[in-house]
């Protein structure tokens, strides 16, 4: 028989975080997941260091915890400042949720995140980006699709995970533009350029199925569905053959390597492509904030550094040759 895991109050309170997530605030499935490895973490280094009551929690826990997660994994896999902040992201969201449910607890404002590193953003200039999307065989049905892809891609600003989720029905190719849940079950309509569309109606030309993902697996052999790629029967919606994110990253990245890119460029590069490009060429930040489905336009703010064409022109004009 077996044995019944008991859980400490912490850990139930956890449990039930995580329902409300999913019941009340309608979380992503991926979401739900990270936090739930997150609060693990969290709930397991607190009873390790002696401790379950979680109203007990103070700042000078909170200073030990985010050593122990500076520390992890030894000097060769320490966690990124990017990775320690979502842990702590987690844990202030777990603590504002028990707060609205009476349980006092340290207060989530008091608890600072870890200061950020700063990255390089990643985006392909118009001659490397031509470059890229010239590398499929376009006269195969897999070159048709990996091509409609990364059309698709650099025309939306889709992320990954919303590209994935595409279905055939759900694109329209005649108005070039169609809606998506994205990030936070937030609903945003994006757009699709004249070249886009054509090549996805290219690409739909080699479907003889009727299959509903937009873009699915084909077989090596003759760029069929692969219908053998996966253990068990392939359903009606054909929903085993959608792409994964994985898969995608692979293509790009293999499309990348053939096109000898000065550097490493993924399916979020190429959204940082699109962001770019829109605002080198005049759109407002509001605008693409709205296209790429930011929450906050302090996210979109990130792309102003690289996007401000007229700090060149002043730099020209009043810079000391």
């Amino acid at each position: 028989m077996k044995a019944q895991t008991i859980l400490t109050p912490l850990h139930e309170h956890i449990v039930h975080f995580l329902e409300h997530l999913e019941v009340e605030r309608n979380v992503s499935r991926l979401t739900i997941r990270n936090y739930r490895h997150y609060l693990s973490r969290f709930a397991d280094w607190y009873v390790s260091a002696g401790k379950s009551d979680i109203t007990q929690l103070n700042l000078d826990d909170m200073r030990q915890y985010r050593l122990h997660l500076t520390h992890l994994g030894g000097d060769d896999a320490l966690l990124s400042k990017r990775t320690q902040s979502y842990h702590i992201i987690a844990l202030r969201s777990f603590l504002k949720w028990l707060t609205k449910q009476d349980i006092v607890v340290l207060a989530p404002e008091k608890i600072d995140l870890p200061k950020a590193e700063a990255h390089q953003l990643a985006f392909l200039s118009t001659e490397h980006l031509e470059h890229l999307l010239a590398q499929p065989l376009v006269s195969t049905p897999r070159g048709l699709r990996d091509r409609a892809i990364m059309e698709v891609l650099f025309s939306t600003g889709l992320r990954v995970s919303e590209l994935v989720s595409l279905n055939r029905e759900q694109v329209d190719t005649a108005r070039r533009e169609f809606g998506v849940i994205g990030k936070g079950r937030k609903a945003r309509v994006v757009f699709l350029s004249q070249r886009a569309a054509q090549w996805v109606e290219r690409y739909e030309v080699t479907r003889v199925d009727t299959y509903s993902p937009l873009f699915i697996r084909l077989s090596k052999k003759d760029s069929s569905p692969d219908l053998n790629g996966k253990k068990g029967m392939i359903d009606a919606d054909g929903e085993q053959l959608r792409l994964t994110t994985r898969t995608i990253e692979r293509i790009i990245e293999k499309y990348a390597n053939q096109a000898h890119l000065p550097f490493k460029i993924t399916p979020h590069g190429l959204r940082h492509t699109f962001a770019t490009d829109l605002l080198k060429n005049g759109a407002g930040l509001r605008d693409v904030q709205e296209m790429l489905g930011h929450k906050n336009i302090a996210t979109t703010q990130i792309y102003t550094h690289v996007t401000r064409p007229e700090l060149k022109k002043i730099h020209d004009k009043f810079h000391t040759q």
